[in-house]
């Protein structure tokens, strides 16, 4: 039987994203430690890794201060190992702070936003299978509205929404790939793990996502995201 490489779950939660938190909550907090039906938003995503796979390991990526119910999820989420890793500048950078934490090349490494909670499992498979596979697996969905590109002079013309796609998480790679491509300068255009890898060399393989895989931006995403939970 072959043995299967080891698995990380990185999970950025270091932003300061405070436009997005429901009402009620205090402005300071940021949306990936406000609480969504019950329960924190960072815990949905990891709940969702734990079932993909027993031995699943988490790195955390959080901001130099955080919610003190953090320190509990080591425990709670035994006997899964967790690496608290403060976050960087930039989402670049905290990506590369939790990638030292990855010492095996061979291992398989999901990168995944904290404000996207409503990840399902399945969806978490399918990258793995793929990424295991081609080296990379990256979901997402298709484009549903109309859209336009405005260029430098303010002029804009319409683009073939069939030809774009939107980008999700979690964002799956070898960590090999993913180790190489983060050894490489920051560039503004670096918008998420894609990107970086790309500008290494490497190809992107698109996986289906899931449309109820929202990232939490504004607060009326919070009152989407808990009806969308309480018809799972």
């Amino acid at each position: 039987m072959a043995i299967s490489p080891p698995r990380y779950a990185l999970i950025v939660a270091a932003g300061q994203g405070t436009r997005a938190r429901p009402a009620g909550e205090v402005s300071s907090t940021p949306k990936q430690f406000a609480w969504l039906a019950g329960k924190p938003v960072l815990r949905y995503s990891i709940e969702a890794f734990a079932s993909s796979f027993p031995d699943i390991r988490f790195i955390l990526v959080l901001p130099g201060v955080y919610p003190d119910f953090v320190q509990d999820l080591p425990t709670i989420f035994a006997p899964h190992p967790f690496t608290l890793i403060t976050g960087g500048e930039t989402r670049f950078h905290s990506v590369k702070n939790g990638l030292a934490a990855v010492q095996e090349p061979d291992a398989m490494v999901f990168v995944h936003d904290a404000a996207r909670p409503l990840l399902t499992p399945a969806l978490i498979q399918r990258c793995y299978a793929v990424a295991v596979e081609h080296g990379t697996a990256v979901p997402v969905v298709p484009a549903t509205e109309s859209l336009r590109v405005v260029d430098a002079e303010g002029r804009n013309h319409p683009l073939d929404r069939h030809t774009v796609k939107c980008m999700q998480t979690p964002q799956t790679f070898r960590a090999a790939l993913l180790l190489e491509a983060f050894r490489q300068p920051y560039d503004p255009q670096f918008t998420d793990e894609a990107t970086v890898v790309e500008k290494a060399g490497h190809t992107i393989q698109l996986v289906e996502g899931e449309p109820t895989n929202i990232k939490l931006t504004y607060p009326h995403d919070f009152e989407i995201a808990a009806l969308l939970l309480a018809k799972r």
